[in-house]
């Protein structure tokens, strides 16, 4: 079966581990294998290990973000070598962009990025949405590379000789690679993660307003910042309101989640969505309270940058739609 290949850059650890769970039903099926450098045994010498996949495994995800990038390993050597073997056709290349960052002009720039439209998988709503985008295009990358018999021994090792590295000594000791354990997150781990992304919003929310103004004539956005935990979100038509909001931080008398309310209020006792702090064994989400949605988003995993549009549509989707307030 065909090996994939992580490169990525360990800041980018916690998405690849969730990337990887997106794989497991293709494991199961017993249609990929996967390796990444934390597989690596001790004893090993990590460079020779990390060298021998990137010379012979014949799916190699490259995991981009502005750390990926800024990475000498991974930017210099790693997709340095995963580039020439995919114009050698020896294996298949698939740029996966992690967080939003220049990646048009790097030389994996030609080639067809995941998620959809290379959206950062960050940027999506729902992260997990954008990771089965990502495991989906590996189960047509492993289809391929099997109608083509490119997962034949001899196109396991297809690497020239002066490039291949020489083939590693197996452990000593026969161990599992499952060895990550679920990360536990503290209550002032959730406070914080709940104040940066409060503020995360407050930012994409004047940066949009302005935005729109510049975009459409006629058209005004304002951004008024009321405390540390409230801000209003106002937009024109030739001088009239024509959508409010507020966004608040609630507290444990009503909300503690990061709430929206159509119009303005310094009130803290109503919504018309909320968003709460969650975790998984491997990091910090959102979820909405679905309200929105009558509960069909309810268990969506959103990101900071999700959670953040998920909010604007609701201030501007009644405006595109032509109803107006």
């Amino acid at each position: 079966m065909p090996s994939v290949f992580f490169s990525y850059s360990h800041a980018d650890e916690g998405l690849r581990d969730q990337l990887e769970k997106q794989l497991a039903m293709l494991k199961r099926q017993g249609v990929i294998d996967t390796w990444h450098d934390r597989r690596i045994g001790p004893g090993e010498n990590i460079h020779a290990a990390i060298d021998d996949h990137i010379n012979r495994d014949q799916i190699i995800l490259l995991l981009v973000s502005a750390d990926f990038i800024a990475s000498d390993y991974c930017y210099d050597i790693e997709m340095k070598r995963a580039m020439e073997r995919h114009h050698a056709k020896e294996a298949r290349v698939i740029p996966v962009i992690l967080r939003a960052c220049d990646w048009n002009n790097a030389p994996f720039g030609e080639l067809m990025a995941v998620p959809k439209d290379g959206i950062p998988v960050t940027r999506w709503p729902d992260i997990d949405e954008a990771l089965l985008q990502v495991a989906k295009a590996v189960r047509i990358a492993a289809a391929d590379i099997a109608s083509s018999g490119a997962s034949s021994p001899a196109a396991l090792h297809s690497a020239p000789a002066a490039v291949r590295s020489v083939p590693i000594a197996a452990p000593a000791v026969a161990r599992s690679s499952n060895l990550r354990l679920a990360k536990t997150f503290t209550q002032r781990d959730r406070d914080q993660f709940q104040l940066e992304t409060f503020e995360f919003i407050a930012r994409y929310f004047e940066n949009s307003l302005s935005e729109l103004t510049a975009r459409n004539p006629g058209f005004e956005g304002n951004f008024r910042k009321v405390d540390a935990g409230r801000f209003f979100a106002t937009i024109y038509k030739e001088g009239k309101d024509v959508a409010r909001a507020t966004i608040y931080l609630g507290d444990d008398s009503f909300s503690k989640g990061i709430n929206y309310i159509h119009g303005q209020t310094t009130g803290s006792n109503s919504m018309n969505e909320s968003l709460r702090v969650e975790a998984d064994e491997h990091s910090l989400h959102l979820l909405s309270m679905g309200m929105r949605s009558l509960g069909l988003e309810r268990d969506k995993k959103l990101s900071q940058e999700g959670a953040a549009e998920l909010y604007w549509s609701m201030l501007v989707d009644p405006l595109q739609q032509g109803s107006g307030w």
